[in-house]
């Protein structure tokens, strides 16, 4: 049995368990991830399924071909 990289201990509580901060940042796991349990060759192995993303995450500033004069169209509103 080869020895892990890393360590870290989690608690469980009820169905849920806590998975610890150093191994959330470097997975990338966020709120919302599926964590997937498997059984292989009575091992238990985990893979982290991401599934949340960001209101703004395929923004990109610039990206509109038509750009558009804020004080025009605020002029075109009639006010003043």
């Amino acid at each position: 049995m080869s020895t892990p990289d890393e360590v870290g201990e989690g608690t469980v509580s009820g169905n849920q368990v806590s998975i610890p901060a150093h191994i959330r940042r470097r997975f990338d796991i966020e709120d919302g991830d599926v964590i997937e349990w498997q059984i292989v060759d009575g091992e238990l192995k985990v893979e982290v399924r991401q599934t949340a993303s960001s209101a703004f995450e395929d923004f990109e500033p610039g990206a509109s071909e038509e750009a558009v004069d804020v004080v025009e169209e605020h002029d075109g509103f009639g006010l003043e």
